[in-house]
């Protein structure tokens, strides 16, 4: 009873770090034997350095402490959300946008539009408006009722013409679903991703300076993946792609970030 009350008091905090530094003293269960914990240290504004003490924490967690220290990591990244918006003059031909520029979804009909350098001619993806050269963005996409899709984000000089190949070493930091069940991160090689259930909306986190893109699921509170240690020197822009239509006509949705 006294655990089941500290816990919800700790899951009531407004306090990250002191969250974090708790959870440990809380998992009574199975204590670590040998893991010199002093070594482990947080700095609040780093959420990459946090990032990394979650996993060394993870190890000695129970499900419910692992639970809310997942909570408190979404909670955290949250707070740096953005208003993004689609930018109709990067977008593949076929492609249709919502007025508000808040959803994409594939079309049957190419549209007789500028073959402008910043629009995309063979691939089904659009970018957001804004573009960010420092600090942290977060921003949350409803995928529901898709059997394919492709996130994230991606730099200012990728190739807009042609083919292209999605991996951090073409500019493109991404995470993709194919055939309504594989989940992938685009690495080369590309890395199959086991998730418990489907995500029904997915949140995208970069750190520029401490170069890190992660992605979550929103609905369960937990990290899909992360791209660590990556090198920005350009302008990072958001990518969406709704891919072909047919069964996966259902647009992607830019949401309004809500933090319980």
């Amino acid at each position: 009873m006294k655990r089941s009350t500290e816990v919800e008091q700790l899951s009531r905090s407004g306090d990250h770090l002191h969250l974090l530094q708790s959870v440990q003293s809380l998992n009574t269960n199975h204590p670590p034997p040998t893991k010199d914990w002093t070594e482990v240290s947080v700095r609040p504004s780093y959420e990459g350095t946090v990032r990394r003490a979650v996993v060394q924490l993870e190890e000695t967690l129970s499900k419910e402490m692992k639970k809310l220290v997942a909570e408190s990591e979404l909670k955290m990244v949250q707070q740096y959300a953005v208003d993004v918006i689609l930018d109709p003059d990067t977008a593949y031909p076929y492609l249709i946008l919502s007025n508000d520029g808040k959803q994409v979804r594939p079309g049957k009909v190419k549209k007789n539009l500028p073959d402008d350098p910043e629009r995309f001619s063979d691939c089904t993806c659009v970018l957001g408006k804004q573009s960010f050269f420092s600090g942290r963005f977060y921003f949350e996409v409803q995928v529901k009722r898709k059997t394919e899709w492709t996130l994230g984000v991606a730099r200012e000089s990728i190739n807009r013409k042609g083919s292209i190949t999605g991996s951090p070493l073409n500019g493109l930091w991404l995470i993709l679903l194919r055939n309504g069940k594989e989940y992938t991160a685009g690495t080369d090689p590309s890395v199959l991703l086991s998730l418990k259930s489907p995500p029904q909306k997915v949140g995208v986190f970069v750190d520029y300076e401490e170069g890190l893109v992660s992605f979550y699921d929103v609905d369960a509170a937990a990290l899909i993946y992360s791209f660590t240690g990556c090198s920005f020197t350009e302008k990072l822009f958001p990518f969406l792609s709704p891919r072909y239509g047919g069964k996966n006509s259902a647009p992607l949705i830019i949401s309004p970030v809500r933090v319980n």
